[in-house]
């Protein structure tokens, strides 16, 4: 038979958060997929009509969510791949940091971007 395989070691929080996560994205991304494709086709969506979207606070507030969530998604099943490949030591506290890092740098610049997009802070 078959073994069952997961780089994550199951029932820890990065488990969990990790499943959570591709749930949510799931779900956000089939609305994304709905609005953009069903409701209004990608030819006709306009920068004015994104600009619209993202003045209401449900779909800036969504998009928030969906960047923090994709991030972290992302870099936790990053970070748990090379735990599973067997980095450790000095070389996994190094790259913990930089993910970090440039997971903040990201979601900093998504939130600067979705503001101005809004019609928020400029940047």
């Amino acid at each position: 038979m078959a073994e069952r395989y997961s780089s994550f070691q199951g029932g820890t929080q990065r488990w969990l958060w990790q499943r959570i996560t591709a749930a949510f994205l799931v779900v956000v991304l089939a609305f994304h997929f709905f609005l953009l494709h069903f409701v209004n086709h990608a030819s006709e969506v306009t920068f004015g009509m994104s600009e619209a979207r993202m003045q209401t606070l449900t779909y800036f507030s969504l998009m928030i969510l969906f960047l923090i969530t994709a991030t972290f998604h992302g870099v936790n099943g990053v970070y748990n791949a090379l735990v599973n490949q067997g980095l450790t030591g000095q070389k996994l506290t190094a790259v913990k940091w930089t993910l970090i890092v440039a997971s903040a740098l990201l979601i900093v610049q998504g939130v600067r971007t979705a503001l101005t997009w809004a019609g928020g802070v400029p940047i």
